[in-house]
């Protein structure tokens, strides 16, 4: 099982939007909400980035299924921005565990957060706080 790079996100990056969910049933509330503060900060506004919201939103699903299946809640989703990045910050209160890169088999129905955002984003990472495990991921703005 590989481990996910130890890195806490740039300290420059602003924070846009936050949500706090505690159960699963919240996540459709987070799909459409997370798309609309995309678009909302200019991300689609004459931008050749069309996949971009489409990505960051299935990324923030995986991330936040996973915290809400394995983490403790509430589970906090951050959006965050640079200058030329959007950051998406996943935190649980689950100190007792690192995010691990599992060997995810074909019929396996979960597991794949993590592969999913390292494949789709530019960097992705986790650190720990006094009080949460938050995992990372940033795409292009």
């Amino acid at each position: 099982m590989g481990q996910l790079r130890t890195s806490p996100p740039p300290p420059q990056a602003a924070e846009l939007e936050q949500w706090v969910l505690s159960t699963a049933e919240e996540l459709r509330e987070l799909r459409a909400s997370l798309r609309d503060a995309l678009t909302g900060h200019g991300l689609v506004q004459g931008e050749d980035l069309d996949e971009v919201p489409h990505l960051v939103v299935l990324v923030a699903t995986e991330l936040a299924t996973n915290a809400l299946r394995h983490g403790r809640p509430p589970t906090i989703v951050t959006l965050l921005a640079t200058d030329d990045c959007f950051l998406l910050d996943v935190a649980d209160h689950d100190l007792g565990t690192v995010p691990g890169l599992g060997d995810i088999h074909p019929l396996d129905s979960g597991g794949r957060g993590l592969m999913l955002a390292e494949s789709v984003s530019l960097a992705v990472g986790w650190y720990a706080t006094d009080v949460t495990k938050n995992i990372w991921a940033s795409f292009p703005r």
